[in-house]
């Protein structure tokens, strides 16, 4: 699909759903006191709960209010205290430190944090040799900051690329500003990497051993769910899929080349997916949405319904709004949900639609 030879880094497949187990374990095994608490959108928190459980220390975990459902019960289902509070993750970092009596896990500007997420480069290294790029999400840096060490250091001529969306851009506008800068996240699909602050270690780490941060749209993020499912049977969430929408967006950039993608988690909200799905399919143009003009009497919506089936255009909804702005008396506009095989079959159906006398708006 994109003439490249691509790899999978399947932390999907991780227990607890994502990477973040790595940097907790590895943070915990070194922790003396008997209680931790963490801030976490979803996936921090389930890695500090799981180890927490493992080596025998009470967790307590701090979640915005937004938090994923499914995170916040599979949390608890590894045996940690949830707690919820706030409506960003700054809101939830800034009450977790507060809390003196627990020793605080950061999710991602903690040395012990960011070398257990480096474990993920050693073992890309080990098992490949003469990579191109290896793309990575980027949220608050931990990831990338681990990764990054260990590839520049076993494989110096690896590009490392961070990847993240245009809902949260923190890491993007530091790291070419070359400075520091606190943005607001916006609603994404991309929730495990919606931080609105780069950390100041992981910041570091990054001007020294990342070659580029690219960011990618929401709309790719959900063509990139969708392929995952499609193509390969993967279950990635959208925070791990954004070094395939890197890959859907800059096509080119790649191709020829040795790739690693990243799938750092596959915590998706099963209460969200089939939107997700929904997006992904209308941005790949598999459903098309457009609005035509007809006469609004007995027999007008008949024939632009045959001219859709005559080039095998599956219609899925049909809508009538006669109140529509700028549409004259006797006539009507019908919003048409059509699924097609992709953006070329869509244009065709829209031509032959067009040829025919009708108006899309």
């Amino acid at each position: 699909m994109f003439g490249a030879e691509i790899y999978i880094k399947a932390e999907n497949l991780q227990k607890t759903g994502s990477f973040k187990v790595r940097g907790a374990f590895n943070k915990l095994m070194k922790v003396k006191t008997g209680k931790v608490i963490a801030a976490s959108m979803g996936n921090h928190a389930q890695g500090v709960a799981f180890a927490a459980s493992e080596v025998g220390i009470k967790a307590k975990i701090v979640m915005p209010l937004n938090a994923s459902i499914a995170k916040q019960e599979a949390t608890r289902g590894y045996g940690a205290e949830v707690v919820l509070h706030g409506e960003t993750f700054s809101d939830a970092l800034n009450y977790a430190i507060s809390q003196k009596d627990y020793t605080f896990i950061h999710a991602f500007d903690d040395d012990d944090i960011i070398t257990g997420q480096g474990t993920i480069g050693l073992e890309i290294i080990n098992e490949l040799q003469d990579i191109d790029a290896v793309l990575v999400p980027v949220g608050g840096g931990g990831l990338i900051s681990g990764i990054s060490i260990a590839i520049k250091n076993l494989s110096s001529e690896t590009e490392v690329i961070g990847i993240q969306t245009v809902s949260a851009l923190s890491a993007y506008e530091s790291f070419h500003s070359k400075k520091i800068i606190e943005t607001m996240p916006m609603p994404t699909l991309a929730d495990g990497i919606a931080v609105g602050k780069i950390g100041s270690k992981t910041f570091a780490i990054m001007q020294r051993y990342v070659d580029d941060v690219i960011k990618v749209s929401e709309e790719s993020i959900a063509m990139a769910v969708l392929l995952f499912l499609e193509r390969k049977k993967l279950v990635v969430e959208g925070a791990g899929a954004v070094p395939l929408a890197a890959l859907i967006e800059q096509k080119e950039r790649f191709r020829g080349k040795r790739i690693v993608l990243v799938a750092s988690g596959g915590n998706i909200d099963f209460a969200l997916i089939d939107r997700i799905i929904h997006k992904g399919l209308v941005s790949s143009g598999r459903i098309g949405v457009f609005k035509v003009i007809v006469d609004d009497v007995p027999g007008g919506l008949h024939k632009i319904t045959g001219i859709i089936a005559a080039q095998r255009g599956n219609i899925l909804n049909i809508v009538h709004d006669r109140l529509y702005q700028d549409v004259p008396i006797g006539k009507t506009l019908v919003i048409f949900t059509v699924e097609t095989k992709g953006q070329r079959h869509l244009e065709e159906i829209k031509d032959a639609v067009r040829v025919t006398g009708f108006s899309i708006l």
